[in-house]
């Protein structure tokens, strides 16, 4: 059974999450930390629970999102893995990143690339790709049907959705992608998102706003 740790990060408020079964072995995806206090944060839960990070997932590259990329690529040697759509993204993160006044360290390119479907491993585990682009070009979220949650990036939020005037965002891809990837999905699957509380498919099937008007 895999357990979730979540980690509130960078000024954005972005969730970055930590991801471990019975085998200790753990996945981390979207690393946002930014200060040393955030960064202690990861480094101490990894050794407290006896953790070996041998997987790095982006769910997108919007620069929130991979404030920590270096970081965890100096720390474990974990280079990042998404989809190649989303490289244009990663690589203008450098040129607007001090507009935004953010000190960016320059995330590593992945040496390998995830595929729109399929799965990647972790210890006794599987995570199920699921490509839900329109908040950006080739967004990934990562399913456990067996444990009956997802990792959902900036697609769906609790009683929202991403937004979509980002450079590569587009709103009707998005809403495509949310009601013909997402919304097929079980009623009970729990929704962690980039951003704010979790919720439920069933849940924002009957109250999100953007789909019952």
């Amino acid at each position: 059974m895999i357990q979730i740790q979540i980690f509130v990060n960078n000024p954005y408020q972005e969730n970055s999450y930590i991801l471990y079964d019975e085998t200790k072995e753990c996945v981390i995806i979207d690393p946002g930390m930014y200060t040393a206090a955030e960064q202690n944060e990861v480094i101490n839960f990894i050794k407290e629970e006896g953790l070996k990070p041998v997987l790095f997932l982006n769910t997108h590259c919007h620069i929130d999102h991979v404030l920590g990329n270096k970081f965890i690529f100096d720390n474990y040697g974990l280079k990042p893995q998404f989809h190649k759509g989303e490289l244009p993204v990663l690589q203008a993160v450098p040129a607007y990143a001090p507009q935004q006044g953010f000190r960016y360290e320059l995330s590593p390119e992945p040496e390998v690339f995830l595929p729109e479907t399929g799965f990647v491993n972790l210890g006794n585990s599987s995570l199920e790709l699921v490509f839900a682009p329109g908040h950006s070009p080739a967004h990934l979220c990562f399913l456990s049907r067996a444990d009956k949650f997802m990792i959902g990036g900036d697609v769906l939020f609790r009683g929202s959705i991403g937004r979509t005037d980002l450079p590569g965002g587009d709103y009707q891809t998005l809403i495509n992608s949310i009601q013909n990837k997402v919304f097929t999905l079980p009623d009970d699957i729990v929704v962690y998102p980039g951003h704010g509380p979790e919720t439920t498919i069933g849940y924002e099937k009957q109250y999100n706003p953007f789909f019952n008007r």
